[in-house]
């Protein structure tokens, strides 16, 4: 795994945008889709979070179905009204579509395994950048690599971890019969948002779903129906919502999200299923600790207190884009993040240091349909991924 210096296109921010990536530059001009660099692996490395990823997949899921026979439901704060329709949904396996797993990993020559900061497993985003514009760039710019001097004298083209845009619509096409059409697609009104759910509804319709796209708020409530409606006062029944759960829980109509899951009239697919809620809650990391201890693939953590760490990250049970995060080294705050989340915490070891050019690189893993088919690379100057971090594309050779 390297750091490789790369001249970027000199018409990049055309094409991007030919793309379908418009939010490409942040307001104080610097770039967000960054060219100007690339990651490289090698096929074994790609491999190994391949495999990495799978098994989180398989961890992640085992941990859930623990949380559901334990009634662990407390600990992750969800609310008890919630408890029926995830067990409901858990049991019943309504339509899931995708998750992303956040690694921390510095390359075979590390010595490390690649190590799971969080599961992203509600409302990942990035996921266009990960999965169009980085391929588009690769197929432009791939044929040139082979003349830098970092690369080995070798003939074979290089290659990318990224099989997403097939996988999505295959998934689309293996749940369409379960849905009643036309799917809807909702998020607020945030470029970053509005990128991943057009693109997401694209796929749907490569896979032949009629679909219709709006805002969250747009959604309403006809209680005569007892329906959630569109703007033209159609019942809606496949929903894809850019919208976390737990936000949703928290409105108004959130009883009726609850209540819509089993009901025998106006039963409504919630895309993601409300079951991902007990993965996209970062209480999750500690039960994982709890039912696979010292596992390669995960960072001691705990939801009291750090215990005998002293090298640890704080963080909020429901938390984005690296808001109200603590880091602390030797007992001592190194960097820290406001926010306006708040409530209960865990405590997860620190990753190993994995630095390249005083960049620190987050390595997303992109699950379809359970399968690891995609990686997305965030990177920050500083210890915290935010809202405010790059995205570098990646390649390996074969």
């Amino acid at each position: 795994m390297q750091r490789i210096q790369i001249t970027p296109r000199t018409d990049w921010q055309q094409k991007v945008e030919t793309a379908g990536l418009l939010f490409h530059t942040l307001e104080d001009g610097t770039p967000y889709w960054d060219e100007s660099a690339a990651y490289q692996f090698t096929a074994a490395e790609i491999d190994t979070l391949e495999a990495g990823g799978n098994t989180l997949q398989e961890m992640c899921l085992a941990a859930a179905q623990h949380v559901i026979d334990n009634k662990r439901y407390a600990e992750l704060d969800i609310p008890a009204e919630a408890i029926p329709a995830i067990e409901w949904a858990w049991n019943s396996e309504p339509p899931a579509l995708y998750g992303r797993f956040d690694i921390s990993w510095g390359g075979a020559a590390s010595g490390q395994a690649p190590k799971l900061l969080e599961y992203n497993a509600d409302t990942p985003t990035s996921l266009m950048e990960a999965a169009v514009i980085q391929w588009s760039w690769l197929e432009e710019v791939g044929p040139k690599l082979t003349t830098h001097s970092f690369l080995p004298f070798t003939a074979a083209k290089p290659d990318q971890f990224n099989s997403l845009h097939e996988k999505l619509i295959a998934k689309w096409r293996d749940i369409g019969s379960y849905l009643v059409q036309p799917v809807y697609f909702a998020a607020l009104d945030n470029p970053e948002d509005q990128l991943t759910l057009t693109y997401l509804r694209d796929t749907a319709q490569q896979a032949g779903l009629e679909t219709l796209q709006m805002f969250m708020e747009e959604i309403g409530w006809n209680d005569e129906q007892q329906a959630f409606m569109d703007p033209d006062e159609e019942p809606m029944r496949s929903i894809f919502k850019l919208y976390p759960w737990e936000a949703m829980l928290a409105e108004e109509f959130g009883p009726h999200a609850l209540t819509s899951y089993q009901s025998v009239t106006s039963a409504v697919n919630w895309i993601e299923p409300i079951w991902k809620t007990l993965l996209s809650n970062k209480g999750i990391l500690p039960i994982l600790w709890q039912l696979y201890p010292n596992h390669e693939l995960l960072l001691e953590a705990h939801f009291e207190g750090p215990q005998s760490m002293r090298n640890y990250v704080r963080k909020p049970l429901l938390s984005r884009e690296g808001a109200n995060i603590t880091v602390v080294r030797d007992n001592a705050t190194v960097a820290a993040t406001e926010g306006s989340y708040h409530g209960r915490q865990i405590y997860q070891a620190l990753a190993p240091e994995a630095i390249f050019e005083q960049r620190h690189p987050v390595l997303g893993l992109w699950m379809i349909d359970q399968e690891c088919c995609g990686l997305g690379i965030r990177e920050s100057s500083g210890l915290i991924t935010d809202n405010f971090s790059s995205f570098v594309p990646h390649f390996f050779l074969p």
